[in-house]
């Protein structure tokens, strides 16, 4: 049932039955198939910081999930996870560029671009399945998953089955040691790039890796409120850190903490640090890990290649 609903909405579009809606600006897509997270936030962070370096002024648009609303919301340093779900939030602090969230992500592209006319890209985090958005290029990324066990959920993973070749304008990206689809792509690079304390975290100081070396020996409480927290877990202990797992529901609030009694140093993700104001922290010290993500220069020329030419945005007409 789930594969012919989603077929029958993929018939409707293709055959402008259900129109796509073009914005002014390009619009490049990251998401996924499989159910979960896969790696989208730290490729959106990174196709950011691509598309500066090669002189495009990109913004974000995201459907914000875990947020308490669907109106549309620019997501600024100060707003609330619970308000601008803790990936947008995630994405305007690490990312510095304008973000917007919505449940129409056509509405959420357009009010960016009335409010940043300066932005001359748009990209789309999670949106791959999102088609009312009308898209230059996406970007398609697994882990090391791959399709699961091939079947579409709820029995799998699998939000739409996975195509026998690489979609026209489409670059395919692992997050994994090694491709986990037959699909042709490239691997990203990714490793532990340090920890900071939370309160440095928030004002923007960046972690080493030789921030580690103190907490090598001392019990850690590592928390993690995501998809897949075993894949955190390993990357600390790789680091040579002694710790204790707590795996907590992807999205988790932090509204109370659940501390073991006597805990004094806790690892988190970047992810959660986002629901968490130092004030908030006690007597407990906390330390975010920051990812080093990347891609190689193949990869990076062909998104670059699937890119219309890069101009001047159109001028906005205000109402």
């Amino acid at each position: 049932m789930f594969g012919a609903l989603t077929a029958a909405r993929h018939w409707l579009y293709g055959r402008g039955i259900l129109k796509a809606q073009h914005i002014d600006v390009p619009v490049l897509v990251v998401g996924n198939l499989v159910a979960g997270g896969a790696g989208k936030t730290p490729t959106v962070l990174a196709l950011i910081a691509l598309l500066r370096r090669e002189g495009w002024q990109p913004g974000i648009v995201s459907r914000g999930h875990g947020r308490s609303a669907d109106h549309v919301l620019e997501v600024g340093p100060d707003t609330p996870a619970a308000s601008a779900g803790d990936e947008p939030l995630l994405l305007r602090l690490r990312g510095g560029a304008p973000v917007f969230v919505g449940r129409d992500r056509v509405a959420a592209a357009r009010a960016l671009r009335q409010r940043h006319p300066e932005v001359d890209i748009v990209v789309c985090d999670d949106g791959l399945q999102h088609l009312r958005l009308a898209r230059d290029a996406q970007v398609l990324v697994f882990d090391e998953r791959g399709a699961g066990n091939g079947w579409l959920l709820p029995a799998g993973p699998l939000r739409e089955p996975v195509p026998d070749q690489v979609p026209a304008r489409t670059a395919v990206l692992y997050n994994a040691t090694r491709p986990s689809t037959p699909l042709p792509g490239h691997l990203a690079h990714r490793r532990l790039g340090g920890l900071v304390s939370i309160a440095d975290w928030w004002q923007g100081r960046k972690s080493t890796p030789e921030s580690m070396a103190g907490l090598r020996g001392r019990p850690l409480l590592a928390a993690a409120g995501i998809a897949r927290p075993q894949r955190f877990f390993s990357m600390l202990r790789e680091a040579g850190l002694d710790i204790v797992e707590l795996p907590l529901p992807d999205h988790h609030d932090y509204v109370r903490f659940d501390w073991p009694p006597g805990t004094t140093d806790i690892v988190m993700t970047e992810k959660d640090a986002v629901k968490i104001t130092p004030q908030r922290a006690g007597d407990v010290r906390l330390w975010v890990a920051a990812l080093d993500f990347g891609f190689d220069a193949d990869f990076e020329r062909a998104v670059l290649a699937l890119l219309p030419r890069r101009s001047a945005p159109p001028p906005l007409t205000r109402r």
